[in-house]
């Protein structure tokens, strides 16, 4: 029989290129997206079905993991994919922003997981594949802390369950990436601001502008994030986290070649 993987965030990025992998491999696929309707391009494949999602709707989870393993009878791996990004002074974030921020990017793989916790129980196992950040390890930029508070969260939350689903050989991996070419995750960015305070103005703008010049500088390929995420679900790599990318390994290194107090210093030195 072939494996089946379950991939939430499909409709464009890496969650797309990982469901497009996955099936040219042989493996069955739930691609998960809020919009279905709309996609084409995954329809091209018959071991690919489409599923309806929003990891936040707790309701449309369980209908969503229902439909994915009556359709293809078992799950055998998990990809949390799903993310969005908020950044920002706090002072400026608006209450929605916040809410949303923690809802996709912490409730959602909690929502996810916690369905499909009983069928793994009942097959004695399965894995959860979490796409974090090298912002879940440390932080990169200024105006970052509720993209960083999503993603330490999701570093806490995954370790934390290790404890508790092991015995149940229900397996938890991390990968943590430092964004590719080809993603929409600049564009997708929910900016905090308020036309009255201006106190932030000077180092939003020298954020946005990194942001910007980031596009123009050679990335990594997204392919090899998506060749990680392979090597973890087909068992080649047993790693709990797995950092991917130069600017994860780089600034990862970084952070742990050097007190905290210098780390901030010099990553805030950047934004003077």
């Amino acid at each position: 029989m072939n494996k089946t993987i379950f991939i939430t965030g499909t409709s464009s990025g890496l969650g797309k290129l990982t469901a497009i992998h996955f099936a040219k491999q042989g493996w069955n696929v739930a691609a998960t997206m809020r919009s279905p309707e709309k996609e084409e391009e995954l329809l091209e494949y018959d071991n690919i079905k489409l599923f309806k999602l929003d990891v936040t709707d707790t309701a449309q989870v369980k209908t969503a993991v229902a439909d994915a393993i009556q359709a293809f009878g078992q799950i055998d791996v998990v990809v949390n994919n799903a993310g969005m990004g908020a950044y920002g002074a706090l002072e400026l974030a608006e209450e929605a922003a916040i809410d949303w921020q923690f809802a996709v990017n912490v409730r959602g793989p909690i929502n996810v997981i916690r369905s499909f916790l009983p069928h793994f129980r009942s097959r004695q196992g399965g894995m959860f594949i979490n796409i974090s950040s090298l912002m879940g390890l440390t932080t990169a930029v200024p105006i970052g802390s509720l993209y960083n508070m999503s993603k330490f969260a999701l570093e806490g939350l995954i370790e934390g369950l290790y404890y508790e689903l092991k015995p149940l050989n229900i397996e938890l991996r991390l990968v943590e990436q430092g964004g590719s070419s080809g993603n929409s995750f600049n564009s997708s960015i929910v900016w905090s601001k308020d036309g009255e305070i201006t106190d932030y103005d000077t180092i939003t703008d020298k954020v946005k502008e990194s942001f910007s010049q980031s596009l123009n500088k050679p990335q990594d390929d997204p392919q090899i994030i998506v060749d990680a995420i392979a090597s973890l679900a087909t068992g080649e790599s047993q790693k709990f986290r797995t950092l991917v990318g130069e600017a994860s390994n780089g600034l990862v290194a970084l952070r742990n070649s050097m007190p905290i107090e210098d780390y901030l210093e010099t990553i805030a030195a950047n934004y003077n």
